[in-house]
C-alpha cells in the first residue's frame, strides 16, 4: 500500500519545483529588463519594463527593425537596448539625419527626434550588427561605438509590460 506524503512535504516539493522552473525560464527563455535612459524614446521610456525573448536568435538572426537587448561593447557590466538597423551584408550610411541601407532610405515612422552626425558608408560584416536608438540626438549607439558583435546580443525585446497603460507588443 502506498504511503501518503505529508502536506508539509508536498508544499515544500511544490515550492522547490516552482523555484527551479522559474530559474530555468529566467536563465534560458525569458527575462524582464528595465529601460534605463531616454535613448529609445518615443518607443520606450525610462523605467519601462520589457520582456526579452532569450531564445529568439538561437535558430535565427536579428532582423532590421527589431529591438534588442545586448551587453554594452563600451561598459560590459551594463545591458543596453537599441533597434537593429543593419544586419550582416548591409551597408549603412547616415546623411542629413536620414539612414540609408544599401543605398535606400530606411523608413523610420517611429522617429520623433532626428539629429545625427553623418556616417560614411559602413559595411556590416558577418557576426556584427548596426544598432541605433530611436531618440537619435540622445543615443550613444553604432554611430559612435561602431559595429556591435552579435555575440553580445542577449535577446529580442518583445513586449512592454510595465507600466500597464503602456503595454504593447514590440516589432
Amino acid at each position: 500500500m502506498p504511503r501518503n506524503k505529508s502536506t508539509t512535504r508536498e508544499v515544500l516539493e511544490t515550492i522547490i519545483i516552482a523555484f527551479v522552473l522559474a530559474f530555468l525560464i529566467r536563465t534560458f527563455v525569458f527575462e524582464s529588463y528595465q529601460v534605463q535612459g531616454i535613448s529609445m524614446e518615443p518607443t520606450l521610456h525610462n523605467g519601462d519594463r520589457v520582456l526579452v525573448n532569450k531564445l529568439a536568435y538561437v535558430f535565427g538572426q536579428p532582423k532590421t527593425g527589431q529591438i534588442i537587448v545586448f551587453k554594452s561593447p563600451v561598459i560590459p557590466s551594463q545591458d543596453w537596448i537599441k533597434r537593429v538597423i543593419g544586419v550582416p551584408g548591409d551597408t549603412i550610411r547616415v546623411s542629413h539625419n536620414v539612414v540609408y541601407i544599401n543605398g535606400h532610405r530606411y523608413p523610420e515612422p517611429f522617429l520623433e527626434y532626428r539629429g545625427s552626425p553623418n556616417v560614411a558608408p559602413t559595411y556590416v560584416p558577418p557576426g556584427y550588427l548596426w544598432v541605433e536608438g530611436d531618440n537619435r540626438p540622445k543615443s550613444f549607439d553604432s554611430r559612435y561605438f561602431g559595429l556591435l558583435p552579435i555575440k553580445n546580443v542577449r535577446g529580442r525585446a518583445i513586449l512592454v509590460w510595465w507600466p500597464p497603460r503602456d503595454m504593447k507588443w514590440l516589432p
